[in-house]
């Protein structure tokens, strides 16, 4: 049997290939990375946080991060008051780590496949946010760590500060040439 294929499933980016700037805001898809949507009673709330080494925020629209070497970094974005979104590079297996937990109540439930993101980046990347974005992005309301479920045009998003003029876009997959061409428009009319 030398011509036995190997049948495997590759996983490709819904905005790959794609780069766009003008006007001082550059939109570029962001590398594949594992997402996990975390709830979790307060007993489970300190087991999680010793599992990744990292404790969970406990304020309104603050993330937490730690450096993993030379992988990257883990982070945990806080969405609610028992919710969390926890990203990672891929193969960190950050749903097992949290799945090892004993203790409390807790659904870590992988959303690899149901997200991507983007970045936007860029002296004018607040004016294309806010666009269609009705958080206040200014430093002083928003700044960098800051996260917060949010909307952009009519598409629900996870906008998370990662820089003074970079933010992480997390947007469903099937939203994701929306937000896009939404995040675009909006840059070309800054």
């Amino acid at each position: 049997m030398d011509n036995v294929m190997e049948n495997s499933a590759e996983r490709i980016h819904p905005l790959e290939g794609r780069v766009f700037g003008s006007n001082g805001v550059l939109l570029q898809p962001f590398d594949f990375f594992e997402r996990v949507s975390l709830r979790a009673e307060e007993a489970a709330i300190d087991g999680i946080g010793k599992a990744l080494d990292l404790p969970l925020p406990r304020n309104p629209r603050t993330s937490a991060t730690r450096e993993l070497s030379d992988l990257g970094n883990l982070s945990v974005l806080w969405i609610g008051p028992d919710e969390w979104l926890v990203v990672a590079p891929d193969g960190t297996d950050i749903e097992g780590k949290i799945n090892s937990v004993k203790s409390g109540l807790y659904s870590a439930v992988s959303v690899n496949h149901r997200n991507t993101s983007i970045t936007v980046s860029g002296l004018n990347a607040t004016l294309a946010l806010n666009a269609g974005c009705p958080q206040d992005l200014s430093q002083e309301a928003f700044p960098v760590g800051c996260c917060a479920r949010t909307i952009i045009g009519k598409a629900e998003v996870i906008l998370w500060r990662i820089g003074e003029d970079t933010f992480h876009v997390e947007c469903w997959r099937s939203f994701s040439d929306y937000v896009w061409k939404y995040l675009a428009d909006s840059a070309r009319s800054v």
